[in-house]
């Protein structure tokens, strides 16, 4: 019996303390941080929720979702530039999606939120959540499909 407690409390012990390792690390690993407070004055309400809180965005609901010029998808906190138009495609999903991310600027991780691992997009700079990435894209691309939620971008068009 005692050796079933110690090991159930050595357990828990390094649960929690792992946890909040990797939670402190993942806030110090961005360039741009600020308070709740902060994000929540300069977002909207809906961003703020998708942006810092990982929400998912209604699917069809973002303008961006058919939007099709020339230009570059920034983060809507920060303006990092996170996709080009010209890797855009219509999946059919109801969020804009790319087969392939602005190297360097898009940070990954995995969320287990639905019960089973899912690869997850931040934007690089501000830790903003952007959406998952699935392979079921373009075969004669990338195979990735990069499923991000529409309020967490703006459309920047090409000058040219």
């Amino acid at each position: 019996m005692k050796h079933l407690l110690l090991a159930v409390c050595c357990i828990a012990f390094f649960s929690c303390n792992t946890k909040a390792q990797k939670s402190e690390a993942k806030k110090e690993n961005f360039k741009i941080s600020k308070t709740e407070a902060e994000w929540k004055a300069e977002l909207t309400e809906q961003q703020f929720y998708v942006l810092r809180e990982a929400g998912t965005e209604r699917a069809f609901s973002s303008p961006l979702n058919k939007v099709y010029e020339k230009g570059t998808y920034v983060c809507a906190a920060c303006a990092t530039p996170l996709f080009e138009s010209a890797n855009k495609f219509d999946s059919g999903t109801g969020w804009p999606s790319f087969d392939r991310e602005v190297k360097g600027n898009v940070s990954f991780d995995v969320d287990y939120n639905l019960g089973y691992a899912r690869k997850e997009e931040h934007c690089a700079t501000c830790g903003g959540h952007l959406g998952h990435i699935f392979n079921d894209g373009p075969k004669d691309t990338t195979g990735e499909r990069h499923c991000i939620n529409g309020i967490a971008m703006k459309f920047v068009p090409s000058k040219d």
